[in-house]
């Protein structure tokens, strides 16, 4: 028996089910997808604590933490660029052709150096393709290297300390005053200011004219 039809083309009965079918995708088949892009897309429980294994195991503890390198030593770029620069094997080699040059660990730094193939360092704080983010903007006004990396100089392999999430940028966007430091506190780990952070933060922010953008395009262009 048909089920009745449109403009006179008849349809069987089962295809009844398919409304009933297409109803509750229409009402289930959102709140899934978003709740899986959230849960499973989400910075905070995908990226935060993120440490992979390095093909050198490079220690900020030790660089950082006990010798006193600056950041910019070997992330030269981060306050002209957009991005920080991965030292090439050169800079690792401006100490390391006379300090533990026979060192195993140090293997593929010379075979860059001589020629072969640069070292593949995994990238760990990896935002997405369309989010837009610039390190000079942020160094040249004050953001600690440690308001995004944490205490990098204890770490012996470098993890994310931070979700990274749109939520975590705005937060600091709206109320950038306890993040800031002047510059040349930049990459001093463990700053703290003489007097009320929040104060001298807000003087900052004024000498560099104002507070940062929220506008979506700030990030995504």
């Amino acid at each position: 028996m048909n089920a009745g039809g449109v403009g006179g083309v008849q349809f069987p009965r089962w295809t009844n089910w398919l409304r009933v079918g297409l109803i509750v995708a229409l009402l289930t088949g959102p709140p899934y997808l978003v709740l899986l892009v959230w849960l499973g897309g989400s910075p905070l429980t995908t990226d935060v604590g993120y440490q992979p294994e390095q093909p050198v195991p490079y220690s900020h503890a030790l660089h950082v933490g006990q010798l006193g390198i600056d950041c910019r030593y070997c992330h030269t770029t981060v306050e002209q660029a957009g991005f920080a620069a991965i030292p090439p094997s050169a800079t690792c080699l401006n100490c390391h052709q006379r300090i533990r040059t026979e060192s195993p660990k140090l293997k593929p730094v010379w075979d860059a150096a001589a020629g072969g193939p640069p070292v593949a360092w995994v990238k760990v704080h990896d935002l997405p393709d369309y989010v837009y983010f610039n390190h000079s903007a942020h160094v040249r006004r004050g953001v600690g290297c440690e308001s995004c990396h944490g205490r990098i100089d204890r770490q012996e392999v470098v993890r994310q300390v931070a979700p990274l999430s749109m939520g975590w940028c705005l937060d600091c966007h709206r109320d950038p005053d306890p993040h800031l430091r002047p510059l040349e506190a930049v990459t001093a780990m463990g700053w703290t200011p003489a007097g009320d952070r929040r104060v001298l933060g807000r003087g900052l922010r004024e000498a560099a004219g104002g507070a940062p953008s929220v506008q979506c395009w700030t990030c995504h262009r």
